[in-house]
């Protein structure tokens, strides 16, 4: 292809000059408070004996024979069990089930693990990225996938193909992004189909149960466990390296009077600093002596948890037959996966038995960490927040630093429902008999707000439905406005509104502000010819509304221009990159180094979408800029480039550039599903998703 060689050009200023060597400091020592000998002395492994389920478990498995079921219990503690035993009955009476899921790694778990039990000729997974056995009476996927089947059945007037419903991760009803998603498919759901929710951190589980009822003419009832599986003990890590109890009493929210008094006045004790970060290396020594490993690090960013790697090195050198058992497994799994023999954090978990997991990082390479955890093979994982939310990865201990997390644009104190997400990590069933979570003093450790949140309940849950194209075509190709207008005043918006206020009014009026947002959208529709003046889907407005995706109505805007048109694949891949992205990167690009085709497809691409835009935010709707370096970085990779090249050419990490080749393919996927309508562009789109989805991306 026609790429050039980065042109570098030297930094300008004066030569660094060293100041000569670090001042010597204290390093940690290890003690620990005598009260924390009863303690201590319960870590170990529990006596196995014969599984007995819980009575909660029990009780809901029951409960959903009849009933829709809300779950609520800590992680950990067997929910998946209740959805087996659920799945199973409707199995033996030759019924159907679907089994959703927010994150396509958690569903690509869950049909390794359902096909192991049911048999693999009995299930299926839908995700996207994976469509395999779908005829399969026992369906695996995300919650996107089960709602627009809900979308399909309901154009064509037929029933869902299930008989019984789970969505895991409940709780995701409430996140501000993907919220919208499981609200639409409780909502569009059935009656007849049971549903059975599960989820660790609901606030407001009767709330929740009590919209369903209302709306579903089926009773939902509320399980609930508060009880871990696994006791959890909080404990501070003094500077000074000597562990203490945290709380006054474990269900208290406030500090020890021991660690107040010892953080306290006008210059406390500060851990020290290697590199910015705390001495991970001698932390690691502190909690190996009181056998709390292995441990998973909060860290605040993704550079903070590769540097951590670095003030671990070589910490097994005094241990040679545990350094020889780690590295014999990464032979085993770089064998599997050679385009990860290279990895230049390989060397930190064979020669510290420590690794690094954050979404910077290539999906593989996670799953490898994430294996290696389970397996017991690493003592410590250095990880953002982001790890607590939906994946198996469970360690005896966890520890903080920061009392902050980042929200996707700044910082914020964490929530009670994040602190019990992150510390649900802390104590594996089976493994532990107690758990533990520590705090350290930190630039960004508020200890006071930490003790706080540790014995809090967890929050409510709060209605995300919000209104966007891609919805409101969906909706008009099988309900009228009335219809809409009914639908939306069921919304768990409009029951929240009326619950919170006690007065039954406000559901109206959140009813009727949310139609009104949908007919704003609609009357944008009708101007762009999607829909016609009598308020059903045109020709256009029919294609359109399967592109199920964040901005169908700029994609659908470029099919029409002709701007699509015998377009190749890779072209083709690079201008939908362009509406996938949604990251604010600060990304340098240097167009000199560019093919011309592409600056010239991406030149005619602005000018034809500027007066959509244009029109949107005259309408009053938001728009998102429109970028080179994703449509440069999709079309590197396209054109059959090497991986370190492309990263080159936008300066993206494994992770955002894995993304945002997963995201690319689809869109282009959903572009593909056109074939009727636009053959030729549905054939390029096939080929270029061949051309992306290769290693290290996905597996061979």
């Amino acid at each position: 292809m026609a790429y050039k060689k980065k042109q570098v050009y030297p930094r300008r200023g004066r030569p660094y000059k060293g100041r000569g060597r670090e001042p010597v400091r204290q390093t940690l020592k290890p003690e620990a408070d005598g009260r924390l000998n009863k303690v201590f002395s319960k870590i170990g492994v529990p006596k196995k004996g014969e599984f007995k389920p819980d009575p909660f478990q029990v009780e809901a498995v029951e409960t959903v024979k009849e009933f829709d079921c809300l779950v609520t219990a800590p992680t950990g503690s067997g929910k998946t069990w209740i959805a087996v035993e659920a799945i199973s009955h409707v199995l033996k009476q030759g019924g159907r089930s679907w089994y959703a899921s927010p994150l396509k790694a958690l569903s690509n778990s869950k049909f390794i693990e359902f096909s192991d039990i049911f048999g693999p000729e009995n299930v299926g997974i839908l995700t996207g990225d994976r469509k395999e056995n779908t005829d399969a009476p026992i369906i695996v996927g995300t919650t996107e996938i089960l709602r627009n089947q809900l979308y399909d059945c309901m154009h064509m007037g037929h029933d869902l193909s299930s008989d019984f419903v789970v969505l895991d991760e409940a709780h995701y009803l409430g996140d501000e992004q993907r919220g919208v998603v499981w609200e639409e498919t409780i909502i569009y759901l059935p009656v007849r189909v049971p549903l059975l929710l599960l989820s660790a951190t609901i606030g407001n589980a009767d709330q929740i149960a009590a919209w369903l009822t209302s709306i579903r003419d089926r009773e939902c009832k509320v399980v609930s466990e508060t009880k871990r599986p696994v006791p959890l003990f909080s404990l501070f890590l003094h500077p000074s390296g000597r562990l203490m109890p945290f709380l006054a009493t474990p269900k208290s929210k406030s500090m020890d009077k021991k660690v107040r008094d010892s953080m306290s006045g006008r210059r406390p004790p500060k851990m020290p600093l290697e590199k910015g970060l705390p001495p991970m290396g001698e932390i690691l020594k502190v909690l190996s002596k009181y056998d709390l490993l292995p441990a998973i690090f909060f860290l605040k960013s993704r550079k903070d948890c590769d540097i951590a790697l670095t003030l671990c090195d070589k910490v097994l050198k005094d241990n040679p037959a545990r350094r020889r058992e780690v590295r014999s497994r990464m032979l085993e799994l770089v064998h599997e996966h050679p385009y990860l023999a290279g990895h230049r954090q390989r060397r930190f978990i064979e020669q510290a038995a420590v690794g690094s997991h954050h979404s910077g990082q290539l999906p593989a390479w996670k799953l490898l960490i994430e294996s290696l955890m389970t397996e017991g093979l690493l003592d410590a994982v250095f990880a953002t927040s982001t790890v607590a939310a939906g994946v198996n990865f469970p360690a005896r201990s966890v520890v903080f630093f920061n009392s902050d997390r980042f929200n996707g644009k700044e910082f914020d104190p964490l929530t009670p429902t994040q602190y019990h997400q992150m510390t649900g990590r802390a104590g594996r069933r089976g493994m532990d008999a107690i758990g533990f979570s520590i705090a350290a003093p930190g630039k960004f450790m508020d200890l006071d707000h930490v003790a706080r949140v540790n014995n809090a309940p967890t929050d409510p849950v709060d209605s995300r439905i919000r209104m966007d194209f891609s919805m409101v075509l969906n909706l008009l190709l099988s309900h009228t406005p009335e219809d809409v207008r009914r639908l939306l005043h069921r919304s768990f918006a409009s029951f929240q509104a009326a619950d919170r206020f006690g007065d039954p009014a406000m559901a109206v009026e959140v009813g009727e502000e949310l139609w009104e947002d949908f007919m704003a959208h609609m009357y944008f529709l009708i101007k762009e010819g999607y829909v016609s003046e009598e308020h059903e889907l045109t020709q256009d407005g029919l294609w359109a509304s399967g592109l199920r995706v964040d901005q169908p109505l700029v994609i659908a805007h470029c099919f029409r221009s002709g701007l699509f048109e015998g377009m190749e694949p890779a072209l083709l891949a690079a201008m939908i990159a362009v509406f996938v992205q949604d990251k604010d990167l600060d990304v340098y690009l240097d167009d000199r180094a560019l093919p011309k085709k592409l600056l010239n497809k991406f030149t005619q691409l602005v000018r034809t979408v500027s007066p959509l835009f244009a029109g949107l935010i005259e309408a009053g709707f938001e728009t998102r800029p429109v970028q080179l370096w994703p449509a440069a970085a999709i079309h590197a990779w396209a054109a059959g480039n090497t991986w370190e090249f492309t990263k080159s050419v936008a300066g993206m990490s494994d992770g955002d550039l894995a993304m945002l080749i997963l995201r690319t393919a689809e869109n282009l996927r959903q572009v593909k599903n056109l074939r009727e309508v636009f053959p030729q562009a549905a054939e390029a789109a096939a080929q270029a998703i061949e051309a992306i989805k290769r290693p290290p991306v996905v597996e061979e």
